[in-house]
């Protein structure tokens, strides 16, 4: 991988390498952009098969919360971490405070939180090191599990999406598929039941499907026929890449907006999508109720404040879509648009003078 090549093509500011042998610790750091603050982005583990593979997760996953975060309205740019090794066997105090070390070493420019193959205890472990951390235990004043709080934001997008693609915002009536049914699906899945619609739900867990069968009243279907379906709305609310070379034909619904990351596999099929006359919820857009709940946390967390600030997704949704129509370009390439117009602004806003309070006394 030609690194700094990768670097100056999406402007990246920084890679961090962080090595110790002790822990095991190997791990990337990558700040995409700190235009509107300090880089916030989770710390992912996973069992990359090789180096150029994390480094590239890294470095996508960075930039990817740059424009959440952007087009979002919160004061952050975008980073992320990545370890390399097995969630489940290779974790150890000694790693994650390690990493705790490293990340305060960045003196702030870097902020992580937990993600894929981490979790809270692993963050209170990064806590004992470093102040740059959110998604910690709520004894030390966290926000707690977000996975509520993004469904209710993937909830408040949906509602939007639904009035771009129908006219009205009401999902009384309205059939939604939802594939998979994780902590936030789960959650989604109550919300769009207790507004009125119905549900068809898919996932590879059983015992997930038979409760929103046997709670919710939802029909189930395969994990393979949930693409097929008839519906109003489809939910991804599993793996990314979904919508794809060999689903984009087989949607049958007028409205796509679910929890899942990255679910466009390229940015051709959201081109398809509005081509179709598909409303498309820009995936990190619609799921970024997370990130709001936890990036409060660096206020001293207010759950009334974190709760207004999720509910502001129909809005930002809703200008997505708005500028989409206007300019008739695909609601992903305009959310992007809004993300780099705000990066923009902020990078050309004047730079005042002020005068250091020591030169006063010299």
């Amino acid at each position: 991988m030609e690194i700094f090549s990768y670097l100056g093509k999406y402007d990246y500011e920084q890679l961090v390498f962080c090595n110790d042998e002790a822990s095991g610790l190997k791990a990337i750091i990558a700040i995409h952009d700190t235009t509107l603050g300090p880089a916030l982005g989770g710390c992912r583990m996973w069992t990359y098969a090789r180096e150029d593979d994390a480094i590239l997760d890294a470095l996508r996953l960075a930039r990817g919360m740059t424009y959440k975060a952007a087009v979002s309205g919160l004061n952050l740019g975008g980073g992320k971490t990545v370890i390399m090794g097995n969630p489940k066997t290779d974790k150890s105090e000694a790693m994650f405070r390690a990493l705790g070390r490293f990340i305060q070493g960045l003196g702030g420019r870097y902020i992580t939180a937990e993600d894929v193959g981490t979790d809270v205890h692993d963050m209170d472990l990064i806590h004992m090191e470093t102040n740059y951390v959110t998604g910690i235990s709520q004894a030390y004043g966290s926000s707690g599990n977000p996975s509520p709080v993004t469904a209710f934001g993937v909830f408040r997008g949906m509602q939007a999406t639904a009035k771009a693609a129908f006219g009205t915002d009401d999902l009384a009536g309205r059939l939604v598929a939802i594939q998979g049914l994780g902590s936030v699906g789960m959650q989604l899945a109550r919300h769009i039941k207790n507004a009125g619609g119905e549900l068809i739900v898919a996932d590879i867990n059983e015992d997930s499907v038979r409760r929103a069968v046997d709670e919710l009243g939802a029909k189930a279907v395969t994990v393979k026929d949930i693409f097929e379906v008839e519906c109003d709305i489809f939910a991804p609310c599993a793996l990314g890449a979904v919508i794809n070379d060999e689903t984009i034909d087989k949607l049958r619904c007028q409205a796509v907006a679910g929890s899942a990351n990255n679910q466009l596999a390229e940015e051709k099929h959201g081109d398809a999508l509005h081509r179709k006359g598909v409303a498309y919820a820009p995936d990190y857009v619609i799921n970024a109720g997370g990130l709001m709940n936890v990036a409060d946390e660096l206020e001293g967390y207010n759950a009334d404040r974190a709760h207004a600030k999720v509910d502001n997704i129909y809005n930002i949704i809703s200008n997505i879509f708005a500028m989409s129509a206007k300019d008739n370009i695909p609601s992903y390439l305009a959310a992007d648009r809004l993300a780099e117009q705000r990066i923009a602004q902020m990078r050309n806003v004047r730079s005042n003078y002020l005068r250091d309070e020591k030169s006063l006394h010299r």
